[in-house]
């Protein structure tokens, strides 16, 4: 019953039989839609989703930028093991070639550059000591804490004589033992 409903309204009201239908010519009119002038014309690309081999980056990338500094050096320990590389290999050529001289050059000057080395925090001090790792860094409350933990450890590394003796003095009084290599 439904094919008959269906066919009495597909046919038009002029024509009784469903062959007379077929040859009908509907009249030919332009369809006509409102158009909005001032509308701009919808443009949708998909640049806005990266490729797959740029979104995998991008995902390892905020993976690496989350490490902590242990997990870090771990990750560098374990690709150039993995790889068979080291961090000199990626150094210009001219720079390894010079070296060998500001090696030979440091050897004859006096010291100028020192690491700040962190050797024992008593837990009465950490989180003072805590507070100054992260005024004298940039690191956050995470990072500065993995930093006193497992001592000793460098916490800073190729500075002045002076920005090494500042943040022994104030690390000191902290109550953080220090030493200056």
């Amino acid at each position: 019953m439904a094919s008959k409903l269906s066919s009495a309204i597909l046919r038009p009201p002029s024509l009784s039989t469903p062959a007379a239908a077929s040859s009908a010519a509907f009249p030919k009119q332009p369809l006509g839609f409102p158009v909005n002038s001032s509308a701009k014309p919808l443009r949708r690309r998909a640049s806005f989703l990266p490729p797959l081999a740029a979104e995998k980056v991008v995902h390892l990338g905020d993976e690496i930028s989350n490490l902590t500094l242990a997990d870090a050096q771990k990750l560098v320990e374990y690709l150039q093991d993995k790889l068979g590389v080291s961090a000199a290999s990626f150094a210009p050529v001219a720079a390894v070639a010079a070296a060998p001289a500001a090696e030979a050059a440091a050897a004859v000057e006096e010291k100028t550059e020192f690491d700040v080395v962190i050797e024992d925090v008593p837990s009465n001090a950490r989180i003072a000591t805590i507070k100054v790792v992260r005024a004298l860094t940039s690191l956050a409350l995470k990072e500065a804490k993995e930093l006193i933990e497992g001592l000793p450890k460098k916490f800073r590394e190729a500075v002045s004589k002076e920005e090494a003796e500042e943040a022994k003095k104030q690390l000191e009084g902290a109550g953080a033992k220090i030493a200056i290599v």
